[in-house]
């Protein structure tokens, strides 16, 4: 019974897999005769079968862009980074949509061994630094082995000497990865998608207005409240907004 339950998962996986590709190149051939509404309705379509890649929000991003939906195109472009940070083309198609964007906000600086340290662990992602940390584990595992094996005592020095250091890479990489993850859950960013998005000091209509957000601006969000957000900009500035007027980037 198990068995035919797999090959029927099996089954419906590539039937789906299947249409999702043809979706994909139905949408790219509109996409290339200008049609960008109609590529948009099925690159939507892939996503709502439960496909995600960074191909398929880039080409989302940039069809939004085609047709000057700033924060459309800029909230796609930003979750295809998500998946593949450092991928120059996204990278730079992003830079031009937030050209776009009405709000010029001053970034806070960072002093700079918070900027190393956030540079270290974000050059791979928290899974990456896992498979890391296995791959040395293993090296330092079949190392120590060998080190019982070895006659001389010169190969068994090296031997030892090796698979320490293999270790202490692999507690590295755990560290390194746990960091990362924490960096990850914490990070929460959101983008406006209303045209102008009131920020409030309280989570309530009645209390008093701090500052004006436009659309394509991104934000980070740090709590939630009924239907409120507190939000924090890269200036530092805080404040309440409607949860209407953002959307969510980690909602894979």
């Amino acid at each position: 019974m198990k068995k035919k339950l797999t090959i029927l998962f099996l089954f419906l996986s590539c039937i789906a897999w299947s249409q999702s590709e043809a979706l994909f190149n139905k949408a790219t051939e509109a996409y290339n005769k200008g049609n960008y509404e109609k590529a948009i309705e099925s690159y939507l379509n892939i996503i709502e079968n439960g496909q995600h890649s960074a191909e398929l929000y880039f080409n989302l991003g940039n069809s939004y862009y085609k047709l000057n939906q700033i924060a459309p195109s800029i909230y796609y472009y930003e979750k295809a980074l998500l998946l593949k940070p450092n991928d120059p083309e996204i990278k730079n198609n992003l830079a031009y949509a937030q050209n776009m964007t009405l709000d010029a906000i001053e970034v806070l600086p960072e002093t700079g061994l918070s900027k190393i340290y956030k540079d270290i662990i974000g050059f791979m992602s928290f899974d990456q630094w896992g498979y890391v940390a296995v791959v040395f584990m293993i090296l330092f595992v079949l190392l120590y082995i060998l080190f019982y094996f070895l006659k001389y005592a010169t190969q068994k020095r090296i031997a030892f000497i090796t698979s320490i250091i293999a270790l202490l890479i692999s507690i590295t990489a755990i560290f390194f990865g746990f960091a990362q993850y924490r960096a990850f859950k914490a990070d929460q960013p959101a983008i406006i998608f209303s045209s102008v998005a009131t920020v409030k000091a309280e989570p309530n209509e009645r209390s008093q207005n701090v500052f004006q957000l436009h659309e394509g601006t991104k934000v980070q969000v740090l709590e939630e409240l009924n239907d409120w957000n507190k939000i924090k900009i890269t200036d530092g500035q805080t404040g309440w907004t409607p949860s209407e007027n953002i959307k969510l980037l980690k909602d894979f």
